[in-house]
């Protein structure tokens, strides 16, 4: 028995258009990546695409599936009224912060495809550092001048927060919420993706240097700066779409019910 069998969890392939449906695969496999990985927070965080053909609307994770556990048809499809649109026959509903956070993005970007918030110890010490990510690392300069930083007002269930979100994020793809974690967006859920996990490894590698209690090796301003234009648009490739084809190889031989 594969695991929307035993979810019970009717399979939707057919029942929806060919894009949303590769929408949905893309946004299953990026669930059981972030598990895979190490920045899932059991069912605490979430990740969303855009529905191509149907701008409006999103599809974001049951509140109370396991990320290891979400397949392409067990997604929630919500509109920006936070009205849910499909769920599947599961007890598990919409997440208040999940959408206030996902909806203001929508509603602010009409570039962005996809979102990925995420509560890991790195991201959540760094979000808590009043330095923020500092750009010691190679890895960091990719980000390094990019990120936007949002100030921490509780638990983001207040709709009013949304506009406030945007606000802060503007046309950034990376967003550092204070005292909170981490976000990224992007063009594609593979882009999103490959940002959260380079941003992943820059605040763990931050974290790591800083604690050998010993002074930081900062590269000069002028090695910051070429580095950080590399990464301008138009001077690198697109992160994600190449790494993106191995990632559902090895899903595909080792996790493949992300695509029920």
């Amino acid at each position: 028995m594969n695991e929307t069998s035993a979810l019970r969890i009717a399979p939707l392939q057919g029942s929806v258009s060919a894009a949303e449906w590769q929408a949905r695969v893309d946004l299953a496999a990026c669930y059981r990546l972030c598990e895979r990985y190490g920045m899932s927070d059991m069912i605490y965080t979430h990740i969303t695409a855009r529905v191509p053909d149907a701008p409006g609307q999103f599809l974001i994770n049951p509140n109370g599936l396991l990320f290891s556990e979400m397949t392409a048809s067990s997604l929630l499809k919500v509109n920006g009224e936070g009205e849910v649109l499909y769920r599947p026959d599961l007890p598990y509903g919409l997440h208040p912060a999940g959408f206030t956070i996902h909806s203001a993005i929508y509603r602010a970007r009409p570039d962005a495809a996809a979102a990925m918030h995420t509560h890991t110890i790195a991201g959540m010490a760094v979000s808590a550092l009043k330095c923020g990510l500092l750009p010691l690392t190679q890895t960091a300069t990719r980000f390094y001048g990019r990120i936007a930083y949002h100030d921490f007002r509780g638990p983001e269930r207040d709709p009013s927060e949304r506009d406030l979100l945007a606000q802060s994020i503007g046309p950034l793809n990376y967003c550092i919420l204070r005292n909170h974690g981490l976000l990224t967006l992007g063009a594609s859920v593979s882009e999103t993706f490959i940002a959260m996990w380079g941003l992943e490894r820059a605040c763990q590698a931050q974290l790591a240097a800083m604690a050998c209690n010993t002074d930081l090796e900062m590269p000069s301003p002028a090695v910051v700066e070429k580095s950080c234009s590399m990464y301008a648009p138009g001077n690198s490739r697109t992160y994600g779409p190449l790494e993106w084809q191995g990632l559902l190889r090895m899903l595909d031989r080792t996790d493949p019910g992300f695509r029920d």
